[in-house]
């Protein structure tokens, strides 16, 4: 034959076509590549949004951020090298409307600026409630105004043009803000932007010792000049006397800006590389069908002279293209479902987003094909060694299993994948690990119940259909081992996924006490707090937490120096970087554990450290910390470990001194209760001590699980992917075993056995494996729920016993739906037709 084997694979891929032998593979890469893609593109337009607004999200060229008003030489340094900067401050307070309008209150974002704010970017000033986009504007709120986010006009029930109150200050709402181009995200974006001139915030009275303000000095000019700032800036930073300052450039960008978003993006990820490796799964064992169908057509073309090269050159080829056309379709499909993430995350992400570029069309392309040609390929270019005696000898030829080049092209292809969505090395490892130790357990376990079936049914008194079933499935181990395996995979997804969004979340939240405080108050000043715990008490408030909170900055331990870059941990730089809210009371609070060491009521130079803390520091019983409180020194000796509940909603403290008095300290008072059922209470007190900060809990939380439902809906949108991912496998792994099936229920038919038997045994072997596949998933996922309630949310949980039971009928219930579809024609084929291809 002289045929080229471009011309072969172009003929036998239309043939193979039209006949439907590529289905399968082609819908395995198209769920993989969409899977992926998805998720890529939606990474993609972020990241191309942030590099777009990244002098926009800062607000400058460089910020220096810090706990403190930043010191002159940084701004003398900007103006050294002909740097425009500005100040700005941002913290949380309570804004309330006048008691004429209703007296509301609300925690708000307070931030004061000065002229040249922003020196990138800008404002856009909404023309209505409802303008999202705005007009851009170069000025910044005149004295005595305010611009404010349209939600606090709903929330307090005011207009524009009427006053707001922000403690001992009043200013009219003169503008509503549309965007703000250095808003940044985190805990305080949930809360309305309020937005004054910096020489207004005096009058106000709400900077006190212990407020927790930000500083952010931006700078921006021209480029060489922002550099030598930058690298000036650096080498400052290492100063071992410059605590609390941090710098944010385009290169270090704002890491709690996309935080959320990255941690979203990471489920995603790992939700698509599941539905990728059981797509991987489904198409080697498509592949594998597909070669052994083709043993006979190859053993006719090697008789009629067709070389081995040019049967592997047309399979390639052939391949190659379907790969190329199934990668096309999902890299479709995923663009499109991109916009459903988009969709769904609304409101944390940004909708005018940049167009993608072309890297996730790229890597769609290069995943499909890798998983065709590392997973599929191997298989079917076997196709190309089969002799031509197998014409006459049906029992040569037949496909060998995998050799260790094949294996290392597969192991080589899913390592390239797994890098590839993953992005992080660890990330991947953990992954793979998770995939390949479930696929273990379920096929250790599954392999078990086969073993156990087949003894625990008698055969003489079992019905029959029961004990054919039974031997269908005994009679091939591995491919039930195959079967339970792919199929519990996904179910384990599914079921992990419902216990979290139904019993272990409810559990999470029935784990905090009906009585549990709803409101944390802090910005009590010392001569208000007998007046506001009295006035708590007349309101029924029998409860409250109540501490006096300073801040102070650890500086030694030992005796000796202490800086960031002397600690390997993130965590501890952290500590180390930042102030701390320090207290002091003669009893323990009863709500912390003594872990070690002792609480002496008055004892002097003693402190109480809490366990993590002491963990992350490499601290013990009897060494000593010393904290710059107010540039004063002081000093401890750790005398206990307390064990914190930082979930109780309790106050809590790193660190406290166990003293009743300490009258050199800058206090203010942080109180903690359950808010009385009252209405207006809230407002009534802010409005009697208008410098605290009233931080409602409730709200906050239910704003917090609004943003984890958004997430969590687009994770579950995924997982459909992974769940039809697994039905795949499941109808892969069912299909790879059609022709003997049909030829063992062609001799029992051939036997005597009617339709309605072999339908029977067809049920109960499908049903079977899925009632075990569903059994397997929900058992590993009480454990890994159990897991994760017990070491990642901390409290008992106990699983529903019906776990087991609804998950077994949900995967005997898919089971049958994939079997009937992959299988319904072996009972319809005629029984001559089937004896006759046996024996050709």
């Amino acid at each position: 034959m002289n045929t080229s084997f471009w011309s072969l694979g172009w003929r036998t891929l239309w043939r193979d076509l039209r006949a439907g032998e590529l289905r399968l593979l082609m819908v395995a890469v198209t769920l993989a590549v969409a899977a992926l893609t998805s998720v890529g593109f939606f990474s993609d337009r972020l990241q191309g949004g942030l590099q777009r607004d990244a002098r926009q999200l800062l607000g400058g060229d460089a910020v220096v951020v810090s706990d403190n008003p930043p010191a002159a030489a940084w701004t003398q340094r900007a103006e050294q090298l002909g740097l425009r900067h500005a100040l700005n401050l941002t913290f949380p307070t309570m804004g309330r409307a006048p008691d004429a309008q209703g007296g509301a209150t609300r925690l708000v974002a307070l931030k004061a600026v000065d002229a040249g704010y922003p020196l990138r970017g800008q404002m856009r000033l909404a023309r209505s409630p409802t303008d999202r986009t705005g007009e851009p504007t170069p000025d910044i709120p005149a004295r005595g105004t305010a611009w404010v986010d349209a939600a606090l006009l709903e929330a307090l029930g005011l207009a524009l043009g009427d006053t707001l109150l922000l403690g001992d200050g009043s200013f009219r709402i003169a503008q509503l803000i549309a965007q703000e181009p250095d808003r940044g995200s985190g805990f305080m974006t949930f809360a309305p932007r309020v937005m004054l001139h910096a020489a207004d915030l005096p009058a106000t009275g709400l900077v006190q010792p212990a407020s927790r303000i930000t500083y952010r000095l931006a700078v921006a000019g021209d480029e060489p000049a922002v550099r030598q700032f930058i690298t000036w800036a650096e080498a400052e930073l290492k100063n071992p006397e410059v605590h609390g300052v941090r710098l944010e450039s385009l290169d270090s960008g704002r890491p709690e800006m996309m935080r959320t978003l990255d941690r979203a993006e990471k489920f995603l990820n790992l939700v698509a590389l599941l539905a990728a490796l059981l797509a991987a799964v489904a198409v080697a064992l498509a592949a594998r069908g597909f070669a052994s169908r083709r043993l006979d057509d190859c053993a006719m073309l090697r008789v009629l002279g067709l070389p081995q090269r040019a049967i592997a050159g047309a399979y390639a080829v052939e391949f190659v293209l379907v790969g190329l056309a199934a990668s096309v379709a999902g890299v479709l499909i995923g663009f499109a479902v991109h916009h459903v993430f988009v969709a769904l995350l609304a409101g944390l992400v940004e909708t005018a987003l940049p167009a993608p570029s072309a890297w996730p069309v790229l890597f769609g392309l290069g995943i499909g094909l890798t998983l065709l040609i590392a997973f599929g390929l191997p298989p079917v270019l076997q196709l190309a060694q089969v002799p031509p005696l197998r014409v006459i000898r049906r029992d040569v030829g037949a496909l060998r299993p995998a050799s260790l080049a094949v294996l290392a092209l597969g192991v080589a292809g899913f390592a390239a994948l797994l890098v590839a969505v993953s992005a992080d090395v660890t990330l991947g490892l953990i992954a793979v690990g998770g995939f390949a130790g479930a696929v273990a357990v379920f096929a250790l376990l599954s392999w078990g119940a086969v073993r156990l079936l087949r003894a625990v049914v008698n055969e003489q008194t079992a019905p029959r259909w029961l004990v054919l079933a039974t031997r269908q499935i005994s009679a091939r181990p591995a491919y039930a081992v195959v079967q339970v395996s792919s199929l519990a995979v996904g179910l384990l997804a599914l079921v992990l996924l419902v216990l979290m969004r139904t019993d272990l979340i409810a559990s999470w939240r029935a784990a905090t006490p009906a009585d549990a405080p709803n409101r944390f108050v802090i910005n009590v000043m010392p001569d208000q707090g007998e007046a506001f715990r009295a006035t708590l008490k007349d309101a029924g408030v029998a409860k409250m937490d109540w501490y006096p909170m300073f801040r102070g900055r650890l500086v030694a331990i030992n005796g000796q120096p202490i800086n960031p870059d002397d600690f390997t941990e993130e965590r501890a730089q952290r500590l180390v970087d930042r102030e701390f809210n320090l207290s002091h009371a003669a009893d323990k609070p009863p709500h912390n554990e003594i872990a070690a060491g002792q609480w002496r009521a008055g004892e002097a130079g003693a402190i109480s450290v809490e366990t993590g803390l002491a963990e992350t520091l490499g601290l013990k019983l009897g060494d000593t910390m010393t904290f710059d409180i107010a540039g004063t020194p002081t000093e401890g000796r750790v005398t206990s470990l307390r064990k914190v509940d930082w979930a109780s909603m309790h106050v809590n403290f790193f660190v406290m001194f166990p003293l009743a008095e300490m009258p050199e300290m800058p206090i203010t008072y942080i109180a903690a209760y359950r808010a009385p059922d009252q209405p207006g209470f809230d407002n009534a007190l802010v409005r009697q001590f208008p410098n605290i900060t009233n931080v409602d809990m409730s709200s906050t939380i239910a704003q917090v699980q609004r943003v984890l439902d958004q997430v969590i809906r687009a994770v579950e949108f995924l997982f459909g992917f992974t769940l039809v991912a697994g039905l795949i496998v499941l109808f892969a792994a069912v299909s790879a075993t059609r022709e003997e099936r049909a030829r063992e229920f062609a001799i029992m038919r051939a036997m005597g056995a009617g339709s309605r038997l072999l339908g029977s045994v067809q049920r109960a072997e499908l049903a079977g494996v899925g009632l075990l596949a569903g059994f397997l998933a929900s058992v590993v996922a009480i454990g890994v729920g159990w897991a994760m309630a017990r070491y990642a949310f901390e409290f008992s949980w106990t699983a529903s016993p019906w776990v087991p039971l609804a998950g077994s009928v949900v995967g005997a219930v898919l089971a049958l739906i994939a079997g009937w579809w992959g299988l319904r024609e072996v009972l319809r084929r005629p029984v001559v037709e089937t004896l006759r291809r046996a024996a050709e």
